[in-house]
């Protein structure tokens, strides 16, 4: 497909680090006027507790109120299984539209099963106001927006292009990161390196924002590349790396993979795009699966 690539329009990215996920949220606003869109929320959780509270999110919404701007989008590039999306809660105080990729309703139907969730819980995307297909565009004020699916760590990944930035979700992670794992349900690593390959498509200079950063070595955290870097330089796919050798090694890492701390409670409230789902009562209340994932 071709996708309407503009490296020479160039929002202003501003990114929000958790320590806790080690999530990077974003705030993209159009240069041109006072829209902007959110990236990637996250709403705090002391799952020991079970006390959901909102410090991160209401950083996010000082920011935008701080600097008069005019929330239109916020947007998930995947399901997380890492952190809990405060999408609903940000959208109560500053509106805006919640979009994710279309396939989450594959995502829906396979946790629906694990979770045992009911036939009240529905499978197709209907929590989210914008369900997005490989190619779809958009606006955040004058800015062009284009989704492009890259699925392999989910089957719901989409990487959102704005101008020169490409905010990648968990298809990749800064060069000497690598990529993020491809062993959940409807993952595959194959399927991940082709998606990468499509990234490494766009124009050495796109500017590429990661969802997580962990300061691998010990180096600072850090969330900003490049194509082009990550071309050179990547760990797992950059220059000499075949799709043979990534499936052999992505296959052979993911095996020695501890879940991450947060899937249950995530899976459970990203597939609702950030709702917490309720007992029969109306009570907030998560599950866990035994023996499930």
């Amino acid at each position: 497909m071709d996708y309407p690539i503009d490296i020479s329009v160039k929002p202003e990215v501003t990114g929000f680090f958790d320590p806790q996920t080690h999530t990077i949220s974003y705030v993209v606003k159009d240069p041109a006027s006072n829209s902007c869109a959110i990236v990637d929320s996250v709403m705090d959780i002391d799952y020991a507790a079970g006390r959901i509270t909102y410090e991160h999110a209401d950083e996010l919404i000082k920011f935008v109120e701080d600097n008069g701007l005019k929330l239109e989008w916020l947007i998930e590039t995947h399901v997380h299984a890492d952190h809990l999306s405060a999408a609903p809660y940000i959208q109560e105080k500053l509106g805006g539209k919640i979009g994710v990729g279309e396939h989450i309703v594959t995502v829906q139907n396979v946790f629906g099963k694990i979770f045992n969730e009911g036939t009240e819980f529905q499978r197709d995307g209907s929590q989210f106001d914008a369900l997005f297909k490989d190619g779809d565009t958009y606006e955040i004020g004058s800015l062009k927006v284009f989704a492009m699916h890259t699925p392999g760590h989910t089957p719901a990944c989409m990487v959102h292009v704005i101008g020169d930035a490409a905010f990648v979700g968990d298809t990749l992670f800064m060069p000497d990161g690598g990529s993020a794992r491809a062993d959940f349900p409807g993952g595959d690593a194959a399927t991940l390196y082709d998606s990468i390959m499509k990234v490494l498509a766009l124009p050495d200079e796109t500017r590429l924002f990661m969802c997580h950063d962990y300061g691998p070595n010990g180096r600072e955290i850090a969330w900003e590349t490049t194509v082009g870097e990550e071309r050179k330089h990547n760990i797992h796919v950059g220059e000499g790396k075949t799709k043979e050798d990534f499936v052999k090694f992505r296959t052979e890492r993911d095996a020695t993979l501890a879940m991450p701390n947060l899937i249950i409670p995530s899976l459970q409230v990203n597939m609702r795009a950030g709702e917490i789902p309720t007992d029969d009562d109306g009570n907030p209340m998560l599950k866990v699966p035994v023996n499930g994932l």
